[in-house]
């Protein structure tokens, strides 16, 4: 293994010992820091092959520390102790109503933000941690319990359900609209387009239309979907409406639709899961996030079967 040249363990591996020393067992571990066991136990594993030593005995009903473990953590106490006391901390907040949520940025901007309140009041009352990713990263290993992604099918090691799908039609800014006026869809080859990530959506539409498109030197791209709105808003071209995510852009009158026809977009929303069971409070979560999505209840009941 390739180590720093401080010879620095992984902290992450750090804080799942300490957390596990404290409370004796990886299980107790896993809840105090609102991980789960599989994750704070391969997280020890990492620390141990990283030092060379065993740091737990494992027994029955627990974990008790070995010597070398109970030296490691009074070094790790005081090293965290002196990190504290020398830099302002943010504290994630913890326990049985805390629910792990990540999403692309554009989702967590547009479509979860403004639902955060509704999504976190009711019976449970819950608290969500968003994580802003934009790679397929592993929910198990990274500790989150949910997920609401764009894509095109199931991921492996996930449980999956569609949440949404979407018809997208082209969007200006007011002054370009006026510009560009009514006609026949090739008229919106004279300006420049607008992607988000990759070319499908526009291939989708101009394919539904009749027509083959190809990306041009004029043409713009951008990762984010919010800055894609943000260059249409801008005058910088037509972009693809996204209705789930141009809602408050389409109200406010940033950008107008422009022609009527639409496409089905070949990306949809998911919402994912580990296939571990979820805990009560993220399985409140995905029925609030799939109610909130118009999903089935029915399909929803499958996406939860055998999590309580």
């Amino acid at each position: 293994m390739t180590h720093t040249s401080f010879q620095l363990p992984p902290l992450d591996s750090l804080r799942a010992f300490e957390a596990a020393a404290r409370a004796g067992s990886f299980s107790g571990a896993a809840e105090a820091a609102n991980m789960t066991h599989g994750s704070i136990s391969r997280q020890v594993a990492k620390l141990e092959q990283w030092l060379g030593l065993k740091l737990f005995e494992r027994q029955a009903r627990g974990v008790e520390l070995t010597t070398d473990g109970q030296r490691l953590l009074e070094r790790t106490r005081e090293a965290f102790a002196l990190i504290a006391d020398t830099s302002d901390r943010w504290i994630e907040p913890r326990g049985t109503e805390v629910v792990r949520l990540t999403s692309l940025q554009s989702v967590c901007g547009l479509w979860l933000m403004p639902r955060l309140t509704q999504l976190e009041t009711g019976n449970p009352a819950l608290r969500i941690v968003l994580r802003v990713d934009g790679r397929m990263s592993d929910m198990e290993e990274d500790g989150m319990e949910l997920a609401v992604r764009c894509g095109r099918g199931s991921v492996p090691g996930r449980v999956s359900v569609k949440l949404s799908e979407e018809w997208c039609y082209p969007v200006a800014n007011p002054e370009m609209a006026a510009k560009i006026g009514d006609g026949d869809p090739e008229r919106l080859l004279a300006y420049p387009l607008i992607h988000d990530s990759d070319a499908s959506g526009w291939r989708a539409w101009f394919a539904a239309q009749g027509l083959d498109y190809q990306p041009r030197p004029k043409d713009r791209r951008f990762d984010d979907y919010n800055i894609v709105l943000d260059a249409a808003a801008h005058g910088l071209g037509i972009a693809l409406s996204r209705p789930m995510l141009a809602e408050a852009a389409l109200a406010s009158g940033r950008v107008v639709q422009i022609d009527d026809r639409t496409a089905l977009n070949p990306n949809s929303y998911w919402l994912d899961r580990p296939i571990r069971p979820l805990r009560p409070g993220a399985a409140a979560l995905a029925e609030r996030i799939g109610a909130a999505a118009g999903l089935n209840p029915a399909h929803m009941a499958v996406f939860l079967r055998n999590v309580r």
